[in-house]
């Protein structure tokens, strides 16, 4: 009989595959754990990441959110707004929120930061409301 065929070169290879498989599995499980806490910490980080600090959005001003396509705005102390950020013009996202209005750079309409309404044009349509949240973790939008 040759090596390669022999019943302890088998038993031999057939233990090192064993112990490969069950370190593989205790790999696997491992992995599995990892991704779960992973899974849970990016849920959490999503979660913090939607809530927006009220010490970001000025008094009288406001935040353009734009990867979430929304505006935040505080006309008056403690009193919080959101609307959408997207121009009812032709559909650009606003820029920015400075002199009592959320501003549009594409076309120069200006929005009330306290109701969205069109205080110039060439927008027509005032810019949709959404709901506003306050909690402890700051502010949500929905």
């Amino acid at each position: 009989m040759s090596d390669c065929c022999s019943r302890r070169a088998l038993l031999q290879s057939a233990g090192v595959v064993g112990g490969a498989l069950a370190l593989s599995a205790c790999g696997a499980a491992e992995n599995t754990a990892r991704d779960a806490a992973s899974s849970a910490g990016a849920a959490a980080s999503s979660a913090l990441k939607d809530a927006v600090s009220k010490a970001t959005v000025p008094v009288g001003g406001g935040k353009v959110l734009a990867d979430q396509k929304v505006v935040i705005t505080q006309p008056t102390e403690g009193d919080f707004k959101a609307f959408t950020a997207v121009c009812t013009h032709q559909g650009c996202i606003v820029a920015d929120v400075s002199g009592g209005t959320i501003n549009c750079a594409c076309h120069g309409s200006k929005f009330d930061i306290a109701t969205g309404d069109v205080k110039q044009g060439p927008a027509t349509q005032p810019l949709p409301r959404k709901t506003v949240s306050v909690t402890t973790d700051g502010i949500k939008v929905s």
